[in-house]
């Protein structure tokens, strides 16, 4: 049975996955009819789910109003998170994007859809680079205190953005950003440069997607079995690749699943991870949760950490140079120790 973490800086209990709702409905050419996706609820809620994740856009709304199904009988008992942001109609400048009119629009068909009077979670889906923050956080504080949202968290976002967000909400009582979700795997781990320190230095909860890497660290690439990945695509390039032989050669001595160590390593970031995990059938579901059991030793996360390697950049790179921390320090870095970091593995 699933063990549950405190979503961000609240006291809202939330399972140690979250079950991803994108393959609910059949409109997008893949995914489970409505009987395949109670399975997918009932298989995830049996093992101790109660964290899913859906947004407005999923399965051109079936994804929400089979949840709203699923969830009617005993509302109080699951944690839904759903998203606004993207459109839900071409050719209309106000029926997507951040701003207040969107935004409310949007939340309302949610409820709609969801056949519910509030989701626990709402998510800024995608940061649209036009409407001012003090906006879009206005109108998340709106939503809570009318009891239409609980609580608020924001996804692919820049860093900069999210910090500014935060800071602002609090000077202003306004609610913050408790939830950060972004893409995140061995395959790409470019989120390690800011948004990740970024959500650990604010105490928010990261829920990642693609942990599997878009199926390519679960093997099958490797067995010669055809996808919806491009072959030129990152996720099957010389890097991934080897990434995913390393991911298959450690699940062979622990007795793992490929899938199951590419998630624990995720999971190994900080206790603050709860990944994404999605499936069209029950068996795909029980696969995912089998990480829970796998142990990742110093060693594995050492070979998974080198052969998945990237670059920081500037000025992370510069400022972990010998010859800068020198002169940061004078010597004495080794000998301080870092009480205010909540930090992670890597």
């Amino acid at each position: 049975m699933m063990q549950y973490k405190l979503f961000g800086r609240t006291g809202l209990r939330v399972s140690e996955l979250c079950l991803g709702t994108m393959t609910f409905g059949t409109e997008w050419g893949y995914g489970s009819d409505y009987a395949g996706s109670k399975a997918l609820f009932e298989a995830f809620a049996e093992a101790g789910g109660n964290f899913y994740d859906t947004a407005n856009r999923y399965t051109e709304g079936t994804s929400e109003r089979y949840l709203g199904e699923f969830i009617a009988a005993d509302r109080h008992r699951w944690v839904i998170a759903s998203k606004y942001s993207l459109r839900d109609r071409g050719g209309d400048p106000n029926f997507s994007g951040n701003h207040r009119k969107n935004l409310m629009r949007s939340v309302e068909e949610s409820l709609r859809r969801m056949k519910t009077e509030f989701m626990d979670i709402l998510w800024v889906h995608a940061w649209d680079g036009l409407t001012p923050v003090d906006e879009v956080l206005r109108g998340l504080d709106d939503l809570v205190r009318q009891g239409k949202v609980h609580y608020i968290g924001i996804s692919d976002t820049p860093a900069w953005v999210c910090s500014m967000a935060n800071v602002l909400a609090e000077l202003r009582g306004w609610e913050r950003f408790a939830g950060l979700q972004v893409e995140y795997s061995l395959i790409n781990r470019t989120v390690e440069r800011d948004l990740l320190p970024m959500a650990q230095h604010f105490g928010m909860t990261i829920t990642p997607w693609g942990a599997l890497g878009g199926g390519a660290l679960t093997g099958k690439y490797l067995r010669g079995e055809a996808g919806r990945v491009p072959e030129q695509s990152l996720r099957r390039d010389a890097r991934a690749t080897a990434i995913a032989q390393t991911v298959v050669d450690i699940a062979a001595e622990l007795g793992a699943l490929p899938g199951q160590v590419a998630l624990a390593w995720v999971r190994s970031y900080s206790p603050l991870v709860i990944p994404i995990v999605g499936a069209k059938n029950a068996a795909q579901i029980q696969e995912s949760i089998g990480c829970l059991d796998v142990q990742l030793e110093a060693a594995h996360l050492e070979r998974l950490n080198a052969v998945s390697a990237i670059e920081l950049g500037f000025p992370h790179d510069f400022l972990a140079g010998p010859a800068v921390a020198d002169v940061l320090y004078g010597g004495t870095r080794g000998q301080v120790m870092d009480t205010h970091r909540f930090g992670p593995v890597r």
